[in-house]
């Protein structure tokens, strides 16, 4: 069997800087500020709903509009930031997404109606998409290949500080203020940042200077909000309904003519030979399912906490932050980037997901019995999680040239998002059917089915279903990181073995 050219030649020092940008450490501090920015805000949106609901009259469909406005343009813009900030200057994307998403925030913080609202995030997904893509492109840019690793894990760390502080920021801001203060707190956040970039931050891009690949952008942002629209609308109006399958549809059509067009033009915005580099696919399949497993146990687990263990929104946020403190911990001390350098990628991506996978099973066999088998899963969960996840990001960066580093920032945010729709999705459905086949009453909800419930007996026997279900889903979950690891761990093995050879 033959070796592309891409596997064939090791991976090239990526810093834009011989011996790194003498100011990186503080410039790395500015972009982990706006990244920051970006995941307390949608953590803390999600507190604020009973506000949202009650102080503006929003309806259901409403709330569901301002969490997926944000997704949906943010997942579909992400490829198509990351080739403009190649392009043009990744400064000028990065302190434009700031400034978007400060613009945003304040409309947001002053809207009197829901559809202002979900304009207002609507907007914050296009600044959200272009400080995602590029503060990764940056951080690739500014370090050397032997410092990328423990930064990219102070990144991944700072991401995990702002899901664990989120809650807890919303909770106390929603006690003191009204509901407009968690968007309103962004703008200050969001000058300091911006002010600190144009001051910092030094300019880069792609020195080719390719043409701009405008149909590609517009399919790719089409063919992914598609898909991600569908992923969402799964299990809300059943994956056989014409609104799921006529979406689904749009996106498999319109990315297979993505595809089809990247791989026929001289300046394509992803070169489809990335796809044929064994480090570049093993990455990004061992990414979709990293994200998967935990993206969508971690959302069933709060439900479990709130619905079944009757746990308030800020005590289930409290008794979640160990799996995020237990990130930050071990890569803001360096403690994660020294076990990945000392067992190498394809082992500490393997062996990080397999410890994983330990967690979700320890949760879904021993929630049930308290706090206790919970604490441990999240502990284990947020270990391998801390050693994976950054070896992951770091190589879908090594992969892609340095020219196309706003392209590895988008494609590793896509993969992030795409697998954290698809885990809630499809292991919210597994527990959604079984519980639905466990409950002695017509229900297609947990508060529903509960609120039906005619006797103790009865609601006994509900919370067992749904604990049964999330039994179900955990390990699925967990199965499937499982899978994830070794898939990854075996397809970079056999890049390095190429590249030695």
């Amino acid at each position: 069997m033959t070796t592309s050219p891409q596997e064939q030649a090791p991976a090239q020092p990526q810093s834009g800087v011989p011996g790194g940008h003498p100011q990186r450490w503080l410039i790395l501090g500015v972009l982990c500020l706006a990244v920051l920015t970006v995941v307390l805000d949608n953590t803390v949106l999600n507190v604020a709903i009973p506000s949202l609901t009650r102080e503006l009259g929003a309806a259901t469909s409403d709330i569901q509009w301002m969490i997926n406005a944000y997704s949906l343009v943010q997942s579909g813009l992400l490829l198509t930031a990351g080739s403009a900030a190649d392009r043009y200057g990744r400064k000028k994307m990065l302190a434009a997404g700031l400034a978007l998403f400060g613009v945003g925030s304040l409309v947001a913080g002053l809207a009197d109606s829901t559809g202002q609202l979900i304009a207002a995030r609507a907007g914050m997904g296009v600044g959200g998409a272009l400080l995602m893509t590029t503060v990764l492109a940056v951080a690739i840019q500014i370090f050397t290949p032997e410092e990328q690793p423990k930064a990219i894990g102070i990144w991944a760390a700072v991401n995990s500080l702002g899901f664990a502080a989120g809650p807890l920021l919303g909770g106390f801001m929603l006690n003191h203020f009204w509901w407009g203060a968690i968007f309103l707190i962004n703008i200050p956040v969001a000058v300091l940042a911006l002010i600190a970039v144009l001051v910092l931050v030094p300019e880069s891009k792609n020195p080719q200077g390719d043409r701009p690949d405008l149909l590609g952008a517009v399919l790719s942002t089409i063919g992914m909000a598609a898909l991600v629209y569908a992923i969402i609308s799964g299990p809300e109006h059943g994956w056989r309904s014409g609104r799921v399958l006529l979406t689904a549809g749009t996106a498999v059509v319109v990315l297979a003519a993505f595809a089809y067009w990247e791989s026929r033009i001289p300046y394509p915005m992803i070169d489809m030979h990335f796809f044929r580099n064994r480090r570049f696919t093993g990455a990004v399949s061992g990414g979709v399912l990293i994200t998967f497993g935990m993206g969508g146990s971690l959302f069933l687990l709060t439900q479990h906490m709130q619905f079944v263990l009757g746990y308030e929104p800020l005590e289930a946020g409290l008794r979640t932050a160990p799996l995020a403190l237990m990130i930050v911990a071990l890569n803001f001390t360096g403690v994660a980037a020294k076990w990945a350098a000392r067992l190498g990628t394809p082992l500490a991506i393997g062996l990080g997901m397999a410890v994983m996978a330990a967690g979700l099973a320890a949760i879904a066999t021993m929630a049930s019995g308290g706090y206790a088998g919970t604490l441990l899963g999240l502990v284990l969960i947020g270990g391998g999680a801390a050693v994976a996840s950054p070896a992951m990001s770091h190589a879908i960066m090594s992969a892609i040239p340095p020219e196309k580093a706003g392209v590895g920032g988008g494609i590793n945010g896509t993969v992030a998002e795409f697998g954290t729709g698809l885990g809630v999705a499809v292991l919210g459905a597994l527990l959604n059917s079984r519980f639905a086949a466990l409950i002695p009453v017509a229900a297609t909800s947990l508060p529903a089915a509960l609120a039906a419930a005619g006797s103790a007996e009865e609601k006994a026997e509900i919370t067992d279903a749904f604990s049964a279900g999330l039994e179900t889903s955990l390990l699925v979950g967990g199965l499937a990181v499982l899978l994830g690891g070794l898939v990854a761990g075996a397809l970079l093995r056999r890049a390095e073995r190429g590249d030695s050879a």
